[in-house]
C-alpha cells in the first residue's frame, strides 16, 4: 500500500472501531432488553448512552437472566393446590368446623377425591391452635361433635372418645349398631343442619362457589374474607 492512502485508511479504521464498540454495547442488551429509540446514538459515543429510553420486554429462556422458572416457596401451599379428580370433575373440598350457633371455627381444603375422615385429625388440630382469646388461652373444647355418615369409623370413635369429645355419627345401614362401642343420639345429630346451613350461606359468595384462585392459600383467603363478614354481622346483631 502506497504512502498516499495511509491517512485516510486509519481514518476510516478509527471510525470502524468506534462504531463496532457501540454495536457490541447494543447486541449485549439486545439479549435481555427491547430498545425503541433509535440504536444509532450508541455510536456518537458513551457520553449519549445514559438517554436511551430502555423498555423491559417479555421473552422465552434466552439469555443468563431467563433459565428457569421462578417458583413460589410457600410451604402452606400443597403440591396439588387443592384441586383433583372426583365424579364432578376437577374439583376442591372444603371441610369446615363450626359451633352450635353456626359460627365457623376453622377450615380445610383438600382435592375433590380426598375422603372426609382422613382429614380430621388436621381439622380439630387447626382449630386447637387457631382458637384462642385475647390472652393466648385456648378456648373451650367441644363436648361432643356430629358429622355424617362419611365420619363413621371405629377409629373415629376411638380418637374422639380419647379426646374427650362424644362422637354424635350415625351407623351406617351394612352395620350392626349393637356392636358400636358408643350410642348414637339422635336428639342432638338433629343440630347437625347448622354446617348445612352454613354452607348454603357460604355458596352465595360467587368467589367460593366457583372458585377462581389456582393456589389453594389464595382461595382459603376468600373464604377467610366471607367468614369475616359473618363475624361482622354476628358482631352487630
Amino acid at each position: 500500500m502506497d504512502t498516499a492512502h495511509r491517512c485516510p485508511m486509519a481514518g476510516l479504521a478509527r471510525s470502524i472501531w468506534s462504531l463496532g464498540d457501540g454495536l457490541g454495547f447494543v447486541r449485549h442488551l439486545e439479549c435481555r432488553w427491547d430498545i425503541r429509540k433509535n440504536s444509532l446514538a450508541f455510536a456518537t459515543g458513551p457520553s449519549h448512552r445514559l438517554g436511551i429510553m430502555v423498555h423491559r420486554r417479555k421473552r422465552g429462556s434466552r439469555g443468563a437472566l431467563c433459565i428457569g422458572r421462578w417458583k413460589k416457596g410457600d410451604r402452606q401451599e400443597p403440591q396439588d393446590h387443592a384441586l383433583g379428580r372426583s365424579r364432578g370433575g376437577l374439583s376442591c373440598k372444603i371441610h369446615i368446623l363450626c359451633d352450635r350457633l353456626g359460627r365457623p371455627l376453622h377450615v380445610h381444603l383438600t382435592a375433590g377425591q380426598v375422603h372426609e375422615s382422613t382429614v380430621l385429625d388436621e381439622v380439630l388440630t387447626g382449630a386447637d391452635e387457631h382458637l384462642i382469646d385475647a390472652n393466648n388461652i385456648p378456648v373451650a373444647w367441644p363436648v361432643a361433635l356430629a358429622g355424617d355418615k362419611g365420619y363413621r369409623a371405629d377409629w373415629i370413635d376411638t380418637y374422639l372418645l380419647d379426646l374427650g369429645i362424644q362422637p354424635v355419627i350415625p351407623s351406617k345401614s351394612n352395620e350392626d349398631r349393637r356392636t358400636r362401642q358408643v350410642s348414637f343420639d339422635s336428639q342432638s345429630y338433629r343440630d347437625r343442619n347448622i354446617v348445612e346451613r352454613l354452607i348454603g350461606w357460604l355458596k352465595e359468595y360467587r368467589r367460593v362457589f366457583s372458585r377462581f384462585e389456582k393456589t389453594a392459600t389464595n382461595f382459603v383467603g376468600m373464604i377467610k374474607m366471607a367468614f369475616i363478614q359473618f363475624y361482622l354481622k354476628w358482631a352487630k346483631t
